[in-house]
Parts: structure tokens; sequence; C-alpha cells
């Protein structure tokens, strides 16, 4: 048996998935044991042994889930292991099977054909321009939607940030201008004798921040290096609110002071996934609309994780078909070395959405699939199922099911809004993107459909614009006993209409970073959960009575619920029981913690935190600064400016400032009483 493992399935906090081809050697008989499973090195093993206990052949699927697989993937492993892999040339990664030989009869025996026609093929895509003759009120509404401008070429129609050459930003004792030319336009970094010059090709984003694609055209790099020659995400953005050029974020992990790379002196070596991030490998599948069937091979695992059933994708033959040019020369289905095979996949990560997108941007056909049969007869109505000569789905079920489903639905968010980030003590992702991989770590997603709460066509705007009540609306669809408000009280101790009433205050509370707001979580859970109340995380009791110590929480959680915690773990993880959480939060050793808390204090206008709260715009952090420079400004009224402050500024740099806002913000009056109530925390 031989296992070779070909390239990483994820680059760490972007959760956009890449290929693992794993190819597996050796005959296996369909009748040779059973498979079983089990942990190993981040994978999930599946072995096959025969009858005298020999290992005959293994196949592993990425395992993300931390608290054990959902429902939904314990059907699709016990899907998996109804196949038996016949020692043909196959490449799994996650619910998508890549098979270079013909598949054996056991995968058609256990499948659904979804062909012969397609709609996941490159010719398959007409274009969003041509869903407006006839769907006009949701084309109007797509325009203007942050899907639409996701990213798109950088032209006048497009670019949001101020490149009048005037503009520019003072970072790390260098300075980045911004300038426009006949050539397009231009990014310049400048620090002593070194000049950097990029040349914007892409736009990325257009709802709080505008990001730049493109490439270096002046600098001390060879022609032939990668800041050359990928295009990838430069190192500054435009905060759209603010009129204000900042350093990117979310590149890679957010770092503190000191560790994050300085884009005036950028490495010789690149730092994939911590100051350079190729746009094309690692974000535009996602970004702009693609094919299908050319995704699978681009973005399989994140393609994979929630799909409805496991995927069996004729490689060999869809290649030859649609991508003849990507294949070595000469290069035969029977005849391919591994080393062949093995070369075409990493060609399509450099696919350029000008070149092999359906359009740039998030549009029609990214959640419809190709609709070109559709416009050219109306009535034959997409299918909201994958469908093509090449693809074979195995379900579980008597058919493929081609409508408006639950699970069809849900993967059309799924495809993109899945991955991995930093998460909490409860599993659940500190920053946004991948809402629904937390969505599946409740239990509600067994029902509940993303559409339910959110308009596919229509923009949510910079705010959230539906009323508390017809939040709760959602949620009582299905929990129907709190249509009776006298449920209400007795559930959620607060009387109704009140925050604390409010289903999605407690079971969804806002913890999530999304770069200028905090925003719900899509992971539905109890807010009794002893994790995160013994981790000393953010609990939706103390996001509103940020005022309260741990002791006043845990009592009414036992009261009310009978919730029981490990006092040895909450003694452990809080600075001290008796003074308020959220000062507790604002000194947490988690950036995420710390972030949250500071945006809590700004919505309850805590303006008894303010001393405290000012301590954050020296936070380690940069976006944690970001978010504390935001809430001492809203709860004071003034304009940090004024103070000479910005929160992208040097430890040194800052120093003064904060000085001066303290000094005037603060008097001397206050302070005794911020100590008194929080004798520890300073």
């Amino acid at each position: 048996m031989k296992i070779l493992v070909v390239f990483a399935i994820a680059l760490l906090g972007l959760g956009i998935g890449i290929v693992v081809f794993v190819l597996a050697n050796g005959p296996v008989a369909p009748d040779e044991g059973k498979r079983r499973e089990q942990n190993e090195d981040g994978l999930r093993r599946f072995s096959v042994k025969n009858s005298s206990g020999e290992k005959k052949a293994d196949f592993f699927v990425r395992s993300t889930n931390r608290s054990g697989i959902s429902e939904v993937a314990e059907t699709k492993l016990s899907l998996r292991q109804q196949v038996s892999f016949e020692g043909l040339r196959y490449y799994p990664n996650g619910n998508l099977l890549f098979w270079w030989d013909e598949m054996p009869s056991t995968v058609n025996d256990e499948s659904f054909e979804t062909g012969p026609e397609s709609n996941i093929h490159p010719d398959d895509y007409a274009g969003a321009d041509s869903c407006a003759e006839c769907h006009q009120t949701n084309f109007d509404q797509w325009s203007e939607h942050p899907h639409r401008w996701m990213n798109a070429e950088a032209k006048s129609e497009t670019v949001k940030g101020d490149f009048s050459d005037t503009a520019e930003i003072n970072y790390l004792g260098g300075r980045a201008r911004f300038s426009q030319s006949n050539e397009g336009y231009q990014m310049t970094l400048t620090r002593d004798d070194v000049t950097y010059v990029y040349q914007i090709d892409q736009t990325l984003g257009s709802r709080f921040f505008q990001y730049y694609i493109g490439t270096l055209t002046e600098g001390p790099f060879p022609e032939d290096h990668p800041y050359r020659t990928d295009i990838h995400v430069l190192p500054f953005g435009y905060w759209l609110k603010e009129k204000q050029w900042i350093p990117v974020v979310h590149v890679g992990p957010e770092l503190p002071d000191g560790y994050r790379t300085d884009p005036f002196a950028m490495p010789m070596t690149p730092e994939t996934g911590k100051s350079f991030l190729p746009y094309t490998k690692y974000c535009n599948m996602c970004h702009s609309t693609f094919p299908l069937a050319d995704n699978m091979f681009r973005k399989s695992f994140t393609l994979s994780k929630h799909s409805p059933g496991i995927f069996h994708l004729d490689m060999a033959g869809y290649l030859a078909e649609h991508h003849e040019e990507l294949l070595p020369a000469g290069v035969e289905r029977e005849t391919a070395t591994t080393e062949q095979i093995l070369s075409i996949p990493p060609k399509m990560t450099k696919f350029n959405a000008g070149d092999h997108g359906s359009t740039f941007g998030i549009s029609c056909e990214a959640c419809h699939f190709g609709c070109a049969q559709h416009v050219a007869d109306p009535k034959s109505l997409p299918s909201f199922a994958a469908k093509s000569e090449f693809l074979r789905q195995q379900n579980g079920k008597k058919e493929i099911e081609t409508g408006r489903t639950h699970e069809n639905l849900n993967w059309a968010c799924g495809r993109c809004h899945t991955g991995n980030r930093p998460e909490y003590a409860g599993g659940m992702s500190t920053w946004n993107s991948t809402e629904y991989t937390d969505a599946m770590k409740g239990s509600c997603y067994s029902q509940l459909k993303c559409i339910d709460c959110h308009s596919p066509h229509q923009a949510t705007g910079m705010k959230w614009t539906k009323t508390p009540m017809q939040d709760d609306a959602t949620c009582t669809k299905c929990h129907e006993q709190f249509l009776d408000q006298a449920e209400i009280a007795k559930h959620t101790h607060h009387p109704v209409g009140t925050e604390g009433s409010r289903c999605m205050n407690c079971h969804m509370p806002k913890i999530n970073e999304g770069l200028q707001d905090v925003v719900r979580t899509h992971t539905i859970f109890s807010p009794t959960m002893p994790s995160m109340i013994e981790s000393n995380h953010p609990n939706a009791c103390n996001l509103c009575h940020t005022d309260q110590n741990i002791d006043w929480t845990t009592k009414h959680l036992k009261e009310w619920y009978g919730a029981n915690y490990s006092q040895n773990r909450i003694a452990a993880s809080h600075r001290s029981i008796k003074d308020a959480v959220g000062l507790g939060w604002l000194k947490s050793d988690n950036e995420a913690v710390r972030l949250t808390a500071i945006d809590a204090i700004r919505r309850n206008k805590d303006h008894w935190a303010m001393d405290f709260l000012i301590d954050r715009l020296d936070d380690s952090h940069l976006l944690n600064r970001q978010f504390a420079q935001q809430a001492v400004q809203e709860l004071a009224e003034v304009d940090l400016d004024d103070f000479g402050y910005q929160f992208f500024m040097t430890p040194a740099e800052r120093r003064e400032p904060i000085e001066k806002i303290r000094a005037k913000l603060i008097k001397a009056n206050d302070k005794k009483v911020l100590m008194k109530s929080s004798t520890d925390l300073k």
C-alpha cells in the first residue's frame, strides 16, 4: 500500500480548500472485510482489510468538526464505506472523488448518473446579463448587492478608494501613495531608499472596505518572483466609511505588533498565508463565478464539505473534453503516469476570472449553476442539482433531488461560506465568512435554510434591517410554543419585547468579527454552554450585563435552567470572580474575546468602562485598536484624529496621543469610581 499526499487542503485561517490527492494503490475486492475509521494527523482514515486482517487500501477525509461529526456527515461517511475501491487510480478529497481510470461497477451500483445534460461545464454558463430580460427585479437588486462587487476589474466605475495622488498612509516609518495614470491604478510604497510599485488589476469588496489585487512592477525582486508574476492581495485597503487607507487584515492569521509582516520590507521568500496571498489560488473561486466542474478541482474541500451526497467525477473524461490544453502532450487515460496526472490540478489554481470565469463577482450562476439551456429555452427550468455526463452522485436516496430542497438551497451558500477559523471555546468561529460551517455546529440547520433569514438577491445593507420581532418569527416557525407570550417570559425570564427576550440575543449572540462590525454567530447554541462560561469567553448574559460578575451570571443560570459549572475552571480563567465580566474580557489573553468586549461595551453605552476602553487603544492587535477607536469615538463623541491617534500606529507613536485622550476624557473622580468597581484590573 502506498500513500502519496500531493499538496495541502487548506491555508490556515482562510478556509479555502485545495485538492489533496491521495493515491491508493493495491487491489481491493468488493467482499474483503469492512472499512474502519480512525483519526490520524487531522485526517480521518478509512482502511479496508481482508479476511486475514491484512490492510489492503486506505483513503483519507479531512475531519474538522472538533465536537464530533454531525448526523449528515455520519450519513456521508457510511455512503463512502459502501464503495469498493479496486486498485484503480482515484483521488479522494472530502465528499468528492476524482477518478482517472474508469469508475468501477461498485461506484455505478451505488450512485446515480447526473447527465447527460449538464449545468456545470464552462459552456453551460451564460453570464448574469442574460438573466436581466426576464428577471429584471432580481437582476436590479443583485446589481447593488455586495456579492455583485465582491471581485471586479479595476475600472473607474468599480474602484472606490482615493487614488488622487495626494492620498497616502504613513505606516511603520514608510509612506504609501495611491495614484492613477493612463496605465491604471498604482500603489507606491517608499521607505528610505527602497520603493515598491504595485499595478492594481482587480478590486475586492465594496461594502465596508475595498482591497486591491495586483502585482509588483518595481522593486528589489527578480522578474520571475511571485510578487511580480502572481496577482495577490496588496498591503493596503480603503475604509469606505472613514475614507481612509489602512493596512489589510485577514490575509493570514492576525498577529500582534512586532509579528505582522512589514510591507516596506517584504521577505525574499514569500510568506504565503501571512503576508502573501496568491489570489487565484486561494480566493477568486469564491469571490467570482466559475463553472462548478472547474471549482471541483480548485476548491474541492470547501465545495464538498456540505455537499448533498458523495460526488464521483470522471477526471480524465472531463479534462479531455473541456480542458485539453491542460493535459500533458500525448497523455491518455490508459497510459498517463502519476506524475502527469498530478501535474494538472495545480494549473487550474492559476485560473483568472477574466479568462476562465463566467463573471467577475458572485453572480446568478454561482448559485443556480450554468443556465445557458434555460436562456435558450425558458421552459427548461434550471436544476438545483449539479448535472454532467462526467459526474455521478451518491446520496443514499432513491433519486437525485433537483428542486429547491433544504440540502440544495443550503449548499448554494455552503459551497463558499465554509472553512476554518480561529474558534472560541464553544467551537464557533471568531470572525466571519464561514457562516455555514458555524451553522452546522448547531442543530437548527437540520430544518433551517439560509434563505429563511437572508434574501439571496437583495443586499442586507450596511446594517441588519429586519426588526427583532421579524427575527423572532423565523424561530417560532418551528418553536411554536413561544408564540405564546407567557411561554416567552417563562423561558427567558425577561419581560416580553425586551432585549433579553429575543431569541437571537441569547442563541446567536454578536461574537463574530466582521471587519467593521461584530455580527451574530451562525452557531445556534445555548447561553448556558459550559465551555464558554468556564473559559471566560463571551456569554450571552454578560454581553448585555457587562457590569455584572460571573457569580451573578452562574447564579441566575442555575436558578433558571439548572446549569452547573466547574468552580475550579471558572476561578482559573477569571482574574477575579467578583469583577465585572466585561472588564475581565477586556484583559483576556484571547484577542477575539477582547474585541467582542470592546464592541459590547460600545453597544451598551458603558461610559463607566471608558478608562479601560481607552487601554484597548494600545491593544497588541491592530483590529482590536480599530474597534476600540470606533467605540471611544462613539461613546465620547470625539474624533481621535484630533488627538493625533490612528489605530495602525506603532506603540511608540500612539503613546502620547493616548495620554492626551485619557487626560481629556477621564476625570480624576471618574477614575476613583472605576478603580473602586474593579480593583484588580488596573
